[in-house]
């Protein structure tokens, strides 16, 4: 009996952190600060877009060793 891909991708997106969201229009001076409220949310979606596709890589990983197994 193996593992169902329905439940590997809900535990999937138990660990999945939230997409970071943009600043507000107010959060920016638009004194060319370093580093710029936009420098910070750019670094943290590099980051979090790399978190998900090793997440996918290795949901995708299971799923096929789920299915080699059956």
């Amino acid at each position: 009996m193996g593992i169902c891909p329905l439940i590997l991708g809900f535990e999937l997106r138990a660990i999945m952190r939230e997409k970071p969201t943009p600043p507000e229009d107010y959060e920016c001076c638009q004194s060319e600060c370093s580093p710029c409220v936009w420098d910070r949310y750019y670094d943290e979606i590099n980051l979090w877009r790399a978190e998900q596709a090793k997440l996918k890589a290795q949901a995708e990983q299971q799923v096929k060793e789920v299915s080699n197994a059956q």
